[in-house]
């Protein structure tokens, strides 16, 4: 391995432990006579920059959106090329062909979680079990500590938007709001509506929506952002346990995270 390489390697690593997206790009195979050989790596940031090279021209570029498609949707890519037109910018009549294997290191998905009651602890060690990045929060200090919430990457306490300006909400986060009352709820949606979140659930009962429903839009909140909500969070197992919740709510963000339906696996 050659030092660039390792440069590109550790620059990986330095990217995931940022928890900024990033793709790797390597040449898998080569043929005939080519600027770069099988093995070479280079990185592509999200903002199109790169880090080493596998042979520059118009192979690189397509690597490069290649490496921006991956970054959107998540999927490797395998980019055949072969080099042969100086004048779409082939360095030189190579007359040789390379594979590129593009594939994308995305951030960990974040589980923030607003309540760290019963269902809040059972919540954070399932979504650490599952490998998020989990956020935890709650008004009461107390309860957002080690002993409390052990499993929790992240604990959060005082103000929501204070917490909200030292934990942000991206589009790869799954907002789970498990608190104790409508009290609370009326408090802290209206910070959570324009959120570009993948998905905002909150826990209760119908009824108990509808009464935090009706407090808001009494406060003025606009009836098309509580639209994004999902509530009662979590599908229908017939849960009881804060484990079981757990469950039920992990379940309905793994279905919105990659796209399932709900329906049984045997028809």
């Amino acid at each position: 391995m050659t030092g660039e390489d390792q440069q590109v390697l550790q620059e990986l690593l330095a990217a995931q432990n940022r928890r900024e997206p990033v793709a790797l790009a390597v040449i898998i195979r080569d043929q005939g006579s080519v600027p770069r050989h099988a093995g070479t790596k280079m990185l592509v940031y999200g903002d199109g920059r790169t880090l080493g090279t596998i042979g520059g021209g118009e192979m690189e570029a397509r690597v490069v959106a290649a490496a921006a498609e991956a970054l959107r949707d998540g999927q490797t890519r395998l980019v055949p090329y072969s080099l042969v037109d100086p004048q779409r910018g082939d360095p030189g009549v190579c007359g040789g062909s390379v594979e590129i294997y593009v594939e994308p290191h995305l951030s960990p998905a974040t589980l923030y979680v607003l309540g760290c009651g019963h269902v809040g602890r059972a919540l954070v060690s399932l979504g650490h079990w599952l490998g998020y990045r989990v956020v935890a929060w709650d008004d009461r200090a107390e309860l957002a500590t080690p002993q409390n919430v052990p499993d929790a990457d992240i604990r959060l306490s005082g103000p929501l938007p204070e917490a909200l300006l030292a934990q942000p909400i991206d589009a790869r986060t799954y907002v789970a709001v498990v608190t104790r009352n409508v009290g609370l709820d009326r408090q802290i949606l209206p910070h959570l509506l324009d959120a570009p979140a993948a998905y905002i659930g909150v826990m209760g009962s119908r009824r108990r929506w509808q009464e935090t429903q009706r407090q808001l839009l009494a406060d003025g909140v606009a009836t098309e952002r509580l639209g994004r909500v999902v509530a009662p969070i979590g599908l229908e197992l017939n849960a009881e346990s804060p484990a079981e919740i757990a469950v039920s709510i992990m379940a309905q963000i793994i279905m919105a995270q990659r796209g399932g339906d709900g329906r049984p696996i045997g028809g």
